[in-house]
């Protein structure tokens, strides 16, 4: 039986991207209107403590997701016929497909439970999508 062989080194430069993309997505493109539709009062400012907490559990959860990611990657090599599908096709099934089953249900959920606006759940299935696709580029390519 052949064993998974994960690159930690991608999974590495994965988080720091995806916490680099995360910082971009929710400051300066989307931050304004993230925060307007979660309630957020923006005249407040964190304290260096919540920021610290906040960006610590952003960098654990992008750990677990790029270890993930990249252990699915690997598990699919297995499959017959996968060397011969072009790395696009790889990155795309990876980061398609994991949002469509994992994170899309999640983020319309949050639209239908907890009674948010459309606005927010674009915004973050939008990072969602985003953060896949890194990280399924990153992982793919090193």
């Amino acid at each position: 039986m052949e064993s998974i062989q994960i690159n930690f080194t991608a999974v590495l430069v994965a988080v720091v991207a995806n916490f680099i993309l995360g910082f971009l997505w929710y400051t300066p493109l989307f931050g304004k209107a993230w925060a307007r539709e979660i309630g957020l009062d923006t005249s407040v400012k964190p304290t260096g403590a919540e920021m610290a907490k906040g960006m610590t559990i952003m960098v654990i959860g992008n750990f677990f997701m790029a270890y993930v990611l990249a252990h699915n990657i690997a598990a699919w090599s297995f499959v017959p016929g996968m060397e011969e599908m072009p790395i696009v096709s790889t990155v795309l099934n990876t980061t398609v497909f994991t949002w469509l089953g994992f994170y899309l249900p999640v983020d319309i959920g949050v639209v239908a439970w907890e009674r948010k606006s459309w606005k927010l759940f674009a915004i973050n299935t939008g990072y969602h999508f985003m953060m896949l696709l890194v990280a399924a580029i990153i992982l793919t390519h090193m």
